[in-house]
């Protein structure tokens, strides 16, 4: 079973924290190209604030700027699972003998499709609280970079979070709720950072959070994180293409600028307690899942660690 791998590698957990590190060292390396953009437009500006340059820059810059410290994760994320732990790529992505691009597929087609239909009817609902904003040139621009590097950024938090640190987790705790719970706390906690949580106050990291456990229950249930990969991919790239506002981590040309007053509310409630719960249930159909305490709640053993 997917957890189960970790047991048999008998890597110490001191290597999952050094491993982290030496993520992050990449994530900040990757950081370099912002910086530089940053501190030469705001000593451009009378400001002086950095934040402030940041988005003065163009919207599709901006973007690519953001998501390039996530490319160098990912490399630091490759270089650590075979170097650090001589283990594959393949061994904190899945049980299955192979990654199962189907999958990722029907997670991605199926939440991307909510999501436009979420969308847009939210658009003709309120139209009053939308400004149409296509501009065929900014946004051909945006999906290129979207498509080519929003799908690395979501991976990269799938990898760390759902394979990398889980694995690590329950390795050490022999515990599968353990790991579950650890990593649904540090993935919402380190989206404090998140200017959504600067307009919208703390309550937004219960949303934060609660996406980490359902991630984390998409992955123990399936054995791998095909699933997680593609919702995830699914909901950062289409709402990237599709809606914007002025206080969300992403600025981008998309097509619709969201301009109501942002609440706590609806939204997270329904995320929350009735959108996630339904696609864990159609994924429980389709992949005819059984066991859920046992795989969710269960300790850990040494037992056959082929997918059952």
């Amino acid at each position: 079973m997917f957890l189960n791998q970790a047991l048999y590698i008998k890597n110490p957990f001191w290597m999952y924290l050094l491993g982290s590190f030496v993520v992050i060292i990449f994530t900040v390396i990757g950081q370099f190209p912002i910086m530089f953009f940053m501190t030469g437009e705001s000593l451009a500006t009378a400001s002086g604030d950095p934040m402030v340059a940041l988005r003065n820059l163009d919207k599709n810059l901006q973007l690519l700027l953001l998501l390039i410290p996530f490319v160098v994760g990912f490399l630091g994320l490759i270089l650590v699972v075979k170097k650090l732990h001589e283990r594959t790529l393949k061994s904190i992505s899945t049980a299955r003998e192979r990654i199962d691009w189907k999958r990722v597929l029907f997670a991605f087609v199926l939440w991307g499709g909510v999501t436009v239909v979420l969308v847009f009817a939210d658009y003709f609902l309120h139209p009053e609280d939308h400004q149409w904003n296509f501009e065929p040139t900014s946004f051909a621009l945006l999906f290129l970079i979207a498509v080519a590097l929003i799908p690395i950024q979501t991976s990269l938090e799938e990898y760390i979070f759902r394979g990398y640190l889980m694995q690590g987790f329950a390795s050490y705790s022999k515990s599968r709720w353990v790991a579950l719970l650890m990593t649904s706390l540090i993935f919402g906690i380190l989206h404090v950072f998140n200017p959504e949580v600067e307009k919208l106050g703390y309550g937004i990291l219960v949303y934060y959070i609660g996406t980490g456990l359902f991630l984390g229950i998409l992955t123990l249930m399936d054995q791998g994180i095909e699933l997680a990969l593609g919702f995830h991919a699914a909901n950062n790239l289409f709402t990237a293409l599709l809606v914007t506002s002025s206080w969300t981590a992403f600025q981008t040309e998309s097509l619709l600028i969201d301009i109501s007053t942002p609440s706590l509310g609806a939204e997270l409630i329904i995320s929350l307690f009735i959108f996630y719960p339904l696609f864990l249930w159609i994924m429980s159909k389709k992949y005819h899942w059984t066991a859920w305490k046992e795989k969710l709640i269960s300790q850990l053993e040494y037992a056959n660690s082929a997918l059952h």
